[in-house]
C-alpha cells in the first residue's frame, strides 16, 4: 500500500485514513489460528443447533461448505486432533471437495456442545478471509448507455490522454457497467440457493411495496472521484439518482443491504449503500477481470496501483449524461464470469414486475 494514499474508511459521515500497521507474515499462507480453547476453558451450552441422544451417546450435525474442511483439519489434521482431544469427541469430515455434514459424536452433550462451538468460531474466522465470490447488483450495460460510455471513453482520450496516468486500459468493460450493492461469500449451490430464496423473501416483504411492481426509471449522469485527491485519483465513478426525484433506489439498496446483513450472507459495510457506477478504476489497469473498486468489502487489494490525474476529466465531464435507464431487477451475480451478453453470469434474481 503507497503510504501517501492509504484506503479511506467513512465512519458516521466522516472520512478516516486507515494507516498502515506492520504485521510479521505468516510461513505458511493457510497457517491456522489459535482459536481452539485450552482444556481448562469451558463453553457455555447453546441453544442454536440441534444436538440429538444416540443409543452411544450424542451427536450434532454441521453443514459446511467443502471448501472450508481444510481449516477444520488443520495442518497435517493438528486442529481437528486437538478439538477432539479437548472435547473427549469425535469429529467426522467428509472428503475433500464432497459436500455433506461434518457430525460430532461424544459421550457427554457438554462435550459435543464445545466441540460444535468451536467449529462455528473456527468457520467464521475463516470464512471472513475468504474472497467475495458473487455481489448483488443492477444491471447498466443496456445498449443506449453502453453506447453513451464509449462515447464518454473516446472524449477523455481525446481530450485528457496527456495527464499523467490515463490511458484506455482504465475503463470499465461497457457490458459490464453496473450498481453493486454487496458482496457475498457463497461457497456451495445450498449457499447460493439460499441466497436467491431470500432475495425472493424480499420481494414480498417491502420491494414490492416500494417498487410498486414497476421498473425503477434512473438516470446515469456526472463523474465523481473515490479518493480526496482528485490529482491521485484511483476510482472514477458515474453518479446515478432517481428521475422523479424519490429515494426508492436507496431505499431498495438500503433495506435488501440490512437483510442480507441480518441473515449473515453479508458484512455490514457502511450504514447507506453508496450507489455508484465505477467507469474508471486503477485495477484495471493490472487485471481486466477485476470488478470492484477498491470501497467494497472483502480481501484488500495488495497490488501496486498507478493513479491518474483526475482533474480535467472533473472539469470536462462534470455533468457528462450517460443515459436513461429502467431498472427492473437485482441480480445475484458472479464474480469472475460472463454471460452471453458479456455481463456477469446470474445465480439468481429479484424481478419488480
Amino acid at each position: 500500500m503507497d503510504v501517501l494514499r492509504p484506503p479511506l474508511i467513512r465512519i458516521g459521515g466522516r472520512v478516516y485514513r486507515k494507516n498502515l500497521i506492520q504485521e510479521q507474515a505468516l510461513p505458511h499462507e493457510e497457517e491456522e489460528e489459535d482459536l481452539c480453547a485450552g482444556p481448562g476453558d469451558v463453553d457455555e451450552p447453546c441453544d442454536a443447533f440441534v444436538v440429538e441422544e444416540t443409543e452411544r451417546g450424542f451427536q450434532c450435525r454441521v453443514e459446511v461448505p467443502s471448501p472450508l474442511y481444510k481449516y477444520i483439519i488443520g495442518k497435517k489434521g493438528e486442529t481437528k486432533k486437538r478439538l477432539e482431544t479437548e472435547t473427549r469427541t469425535s469429529i467426522s469430515i467428509p472428503k475433500p471437495g464432497v459436500e455433506g455434514e461434518i457430525v460430532i459424536t461424544g459421550q457427554q452433550r457438554s462435550g459435543v456442545v464445545s466441540a460444535r462451538t468451536r467449529i462455528d468460531v473456527l468457520l467464521d474466522s475463516f470464512r471472513k478471509k475468504q474472497p467475495f465470490t458473487h455481489f448483488l447488483s443492477f444491471a447498466l450495460n443496456q445498449p443506449a448507455i453502453q453506447e453513451k460510455f464509449l462515447q464518454f471513453k473516446e472524449e477523455v482520450l481525446e481530450k485528457c490522454s496527456k495527464d499523467h496516468g490515463v490511458s484506455s486500459s482504465l475503463f470499465q468493460n461497457p457490458a459490464k457497467l453496473h450498481l453493486t450493492l454487496g458482496t457475498l461469500v457463497l461457497l456451495n449451490q445450498q449457499e447460493i440457493q439460499k441466497a436467491c430464496d431470500l432475495l425472493q423473501r424480499c420481494k414480498e416483504d417491502f420491494v414490492d411495496q416500494i417498487t410498486g411492481g414497476q421498473p425503477l426509471t434512473v438516470e446515469v449522469a456526472g463523474v465523481e472521484y473515490m479518493n480526496d485527491d482528485p490529482t491521485m485519483t484511483d476510482v472514477l465513478y458515474a453518479k446515478v439518482h432517481m428521475k422523479d426525484g424519490s429515494d426508492r433506489l436507496q431505499m431498495v439498496a438500503d433495506q435488501l443491504v440490512e437483510r442480507f446483513v441480518a441473515s449473515g450472507l453479508m458484512l455490514k459495510e457502511w450504514d447507506r449503500v453508496k450507489l455508484h457506477a465505477t467507469v474508471m478504476n486503477t485495477l484495471f489497469r493490472k487485471d481486466p477481470t477485476e470488478e470492484r473498486n477498491n470501497t467494497m468489502t472483502g480481501k484488500s487489494s495488495f497490488k501496486e496501483r498507478e493513479s491518474f490525474n483526475g482533474q480535467n476529466i472533473l472539469k470536462l465531464f462534470e455533468n457528462f449524461h450517460f443515459g436513461e435507464v429502467q431498472l427492473d431487477s437485482v441480480l445475484l451475480s458472479q464474480r469472475f464470469s460472463s454471460d452471453a451478453s458479456g455481463y456477469y453470469a446470474t445465480s439468481g434474481q429479484l424481478c419488480f414486475s
